[in-house]
């Protein structure tokens, strides 16, 4: 039950930090996303056939910062063994993003750096939900897969009924705090990129490394 448990706050946790950053580079960062990239596809493309943004290609950059995160990541954990090395990276470097922000936000090209910064970052979480897929619930970076199961639990439960389909009732309260916590993080993180700009991705980064250190002094004594 105590290992069911630090899952669902541990899912929580990542699934809130990506929704946060991603919202927060969306409204801070020119309209970009670091965690789900492949949103970018479509920003690009509208900015590109309406003529709104004459630097809309930028955003193609996320795709090789992504992909190189991920390969990066994908070594690393190979070889130290230590899958929660990806998540420390991860948030040390959205500390340094947040860091970087104050001095480099002021212009648009100093925006792009920070928001590719938090590209790198959030594609380790990826890497980790990819290698290490029993540490969490489910993807907490993308959510229409999780939303789709959530959906296919729903319907087994109004056909069979909440109390003799007990897997499908388990599966959608896993699906709830993924989708709940990235909701979540997505207000938190643009309530706050509105209010600081990009400086707003230190939080998740601050809270990732702490977390990381508790969670190590436990395993150690």
């Amino acid at each position: 039950m105590e290992t069911q448990t630090n899952v669902k706050w541990f899912t929580l946790l990542l699934s809130g930090i990506a929704g946060y950053c991603d919202t927060a580079t969306f409204i801070a960062g020119n309209g970009t996303f670091s965690a789900h990239v492949t949103g970018n596809f479509i920003i690009f493309a509208a900015q590109a056939v309406l003529g709104a943004d004459p630097t809309a290609w930028v955003k193609l950059i996320t795709f090789p910062v992504f992909i190189i995160a991920v390969i990066s990541g994908g070594w690393l954990a190979a070889k130290t063994g230590k899958q929660y090395i990806l998540l420390l990276i991860e948030g040390i470097l959205l500390v340094l993003a947040g860091a970087a922000a104050f001095w480099l936000a002021t212009d648009e090209s100093g925006r792009y750096f920070v928001v590719m910064l938090t590209v790198f970052a959030l594609a380790l979480q990826n890497t980790f939900g990819r290698l290490f897929p029993k540490e969490t619930h489910g993807p907490t970076t993308m959510m229409t897969g999780n939303v789709t199961q959530a959906s296919l639990d729903l319907g087994n439960l109004l056909f069979k009924g909440f109390k003799t389909d007990r897997l499908s009732l388990e599966s959608i309260k896993r699906q709830l705090v993924l989708v709940g916590g990235f909701l979540a993080g997505c207000l938190l993180g643009g309530l706050l990129a509105k209010w600081i700009g990009l400086q707003a991705v230190i939080v998740p980064g601050l809270t990732l490394t702490v977390f990381y250190f508790i969670r190590k002094g436990r395993r150690l004594s």
